[in-house]
């Protein structure tokens, strides 16, 4: 019984506790943004190509690059500026077209905080402006890459703040900028970066950050994003996995064709060991001497907490060396011995 009880306490510990990049605030229950990109009934009715359009819901991302294969470009183009939301989310499609979808897209919303996403040097690879937002930027040439990171964050990320003016090398654009950097993306590395906020975070500190209802919601379309990649002939990625972020990554490890996956600053991964993850990739973990995740406890009860600390030697996952990072969100900072272990998984060259 005293031992239940203990257990009792973690849990509810996790839910005080659990939290994002923004730091300590209460949290407020977010509805998941899922199921396929708004405009969609209008696609289905579409009949301009001359034979039915992928439906978003149910065809594969193969099946839509096969689609997308089989049209001119005058078709093509029409069908970007008709539905520029669903070809901009649509994955498999051709990246160019997915960039120009999304450019109208965002500046069809009108809306102030999106407005910089419009910009001509952003290359915005998913945008749905439902709910608090969702957002995908690729920095570098995705297109003839031979290695590809995707940067998965946790708590109080959304499409208007993935870039707000934080402390440099922070937030998923921040973090991805600096990723891309360390891998010689200003002299023409062959490295590219995603920053994926491509589902729903949660807000704060509350239930939302100690359960696993939005990471599995984002697990999903995080797997089908990796799918989509792979359709359009992109290398298998590395995925950086920061915070809740790294409990969206546990939870679609086996449905990722992921060649690595790091967790930082995690508060676990839904898992036991790195073999419980069922991936054939190398996992990987990074925590921080002033990270105040180490003081979540690592437990999963009745669906709160999230289970093994990962940086732990039972889990097994490799180490990363974090012993200069600051804070919880400091794993990017440039000159840190994180970012360098970072950029040499990124290229294929970390043993």
């Amino acid at each position: 019984m005293r031992r239940f009880g203990r257990t009792l306490v973690a849990a509810a510990l996790a839910v005080t506790v659990v939290g994002g990049s923004a730091g300590w605030a209460s949290g407020d229950s977010q509805t998941a943004v899922t199921g396929p990109p708004p405009g969609t009934a209008a696609w289905r009715a579409d009949t301009s190509a001359g034979r039915s359009l992928p439906d978003p819901a149910t065809a594969t991302p193969h099946e839509v690059a096969a689609f997308f294969a089989g049209l001119d470009d005058a078709v093509r183009r029409d069908l970007v500026r008709s539905h520029p939301l669903v070809v901009g989310n649509l994955d498999g499609a051709p990246l160019p077209l997915r960039y120009e979808a999304n450019r109208i897209a965002v500046t069809a919303t009108g809306e102030a905080r999106y407005a910089s996403l419009a910009a001509p040097d952003r290359q915005i690879l998913a945008f749905d402006p439902r709910g608090r937002g969702q957002v995908a930027e690729v920095f570098g040439d995705l297109e003839h890459a031979r290695h590809v990171s995707v940067i998965v964050p946790g708590s109080d990320n959304d499409a208007a703040t993935h870039d707000a003016r934080r402390k440099p090398a922070t937030g998923p654009a921040g973090m991805a900028r600096a990723l891309h950097e360390a891998t010689g993306g200003s002299t023409g590395g062959s490295t590219a970066v995603v920053a994926w906020i491509g589902y729903t975070t949660p807000v704060g500190v509350g239930l939302d950050a100690a359960d696993g209802r939005l990471a599995r919601a984002g697990a999903a379309r995080l797997a089908r994003f990796t799918a989509g990649l792979d359709a359009v002939g992109a290398p298998a990625p590395v995925l950086f996995c920061h915070s809740y972020g790294s409990v969206v990554c546990g939870l679609a490890a086996r449905h990722t064709d992921a060649t690595d996956i790091v967790a930082l600053g995690s508060p676990g991964m839904r898992a036991g060991t790195a073999a419980a993850l069922h991936t054939g990739a190398r996992v990987w973990a990074a925590r921080g001497p002033s990270d105040w995740i180490a003081d979540v406890p690592n437990v999963e009860f009745a669906g709160v907490g999230h289970g093994a600390d990962p940086t732990s030697a039972a889990f097994g996952a490799r180490r990363v060396p974090a012993a200069d990072v600051q804070g919880h969100t400091g794993y990017f900072a440039p000159g840190t011995q994180s970012l360098a272990a970072f950029a040499a998984i990124a290229e294929g060259a970390a043993r």
